[in-house]
């Protein structure tokens, strides 16, 4: 499998600039000293879309030639990616039909309905989301994009470690999350091309896929997972696993209470609002503070969409 080069990930890079945000890279004192290390927030919860899913789909969609963007785009997704092929979608003038799974948090629901995507709802598990996926395919001869597993959405989805690699030159190790793995791959790639440090995938043990295949060295699929962190239910993209495999130190898990313990500090100490699929990271350097001791960790906080609904029923 060919796997994006320094040249792809630069191209995108300069490609996605004037319509996505540099984001911001925060720190904490008080989690510095909670983790015993130094670390770095590269907050994607601060990008368009409220997660740095629109790296991806704004490079991928920009790289379709005029003919396929005239019969619009089709993808499946339990949100962020799905609002970033809607939100990049309605920017470059283009028809996007969204797969998403009943269970999907109402607040990415809303979002992709507020940025004209047409949203079909399917049972939640991949085989029906690829299924209905390909019924709409068919009936409209829509390009799928894929959430993850595609050349030019891992390009996109490096730029994130690109930027923080670029803003913190020094760094030890990169964490981020993993569930089909189109950041872990990317920032794994930007790490090889453009830096020198560790970088560690880190998910929920009750969605362990990546973790399993890393060990294993062969592609296992996601089984019935369960776990709070909905943007990580996915199962690992082959293309993406074949540069996970190469380029990734280690997979971490945590458990359900680590993740939610992980999100309070952030919340409360940074005051800043991520999804608990960002908090996963944290999470794995709290759970392994002898692995990360004193070193300079860089931690992309992969978004912030969160369904607030019901605090805010609650204090009304």
């Amino acid at each position: 499998m060919q796997h994006p080069t320094a040249k792809d990930i630069e191209f995108a890079h300069k490609s996605i600039s004037k319509g996505v945000h540099r984001t911001p890279i925060l720190q904490s004192t008080a989690i510095n000293q909670l983790a015993g290390c130094e670390i770095y927030f590269k907050c994607e919860n601060f990008q368009k879309v409220g997660a740095f899913k629109m790296r991806g789909a704004l490079f991928a969609l920009q790289q379709l030639t005029e003919a396929e963007k005239a019969n619009g785009v089709v993808t499946h997704s339990s949100g962020n990616h799905a609002q970033a092929v809607a939100l990049a979608a309605k920017e470059l003038g283009i028809k996007a039909y969204i797969v998403m799974p009943e269970n999907s948090p109402k607040v990415k629901v809303e979002a992709v309905k507020s940025y004209g995507g047409e949203i079909t709802f399917c049972a939640s598990n991949l085989e029906a989301r690829e299924s209905e996926m390909l019924k709409i395919k068919a009936a409209t001869q829509a390009t799928f994009i894929p959430p993850y597993d595609h050349f030019n959405i891992i390009c996109g989805q490096a730029t994130a470690a690109k930027e923080l690699i670029e803003d913190c030159r020094d760094l030890d190790a990169i964490l981020c999350p993993v569930g089909g793995g189109g950041l872990l791959a990317g920032t794994s790639l930007s790490n090889k091309y453009f830096h020198n440090a560790l970088v560690y995938g880190c998910e929920p043990s009750g969605a362990d896929d990546a973790y399993q295949s890393f060990k294993s060295g062969k592609l296992i699929p996601q089984e019935n997972p369960k776990t709070i962190a909905d943007g990580l239910r996915t199962s690992l993209g082959e293309l993406n696993f074949s540069i996970i495999k190469k380029e990734v130190e280690d997979i971490l898990c945590v458990s359900e209470e680590a993740i939610v313990d992980a999100m309070r500090p952030i919340w409360e100490r940074m005051k800043i609002i991520v999804e608990p699929s960002a908090a996963v990271p944290l999470a794995a350097v709290l759970a392994n503070k002898p692995l990360f001791q004193n070193q300079k960790v860089g931690i992309i906080l992969s978004g912030g969409n969160v369904d607030l609904g019901d605090y805010f029923e609650s204090i009304h």
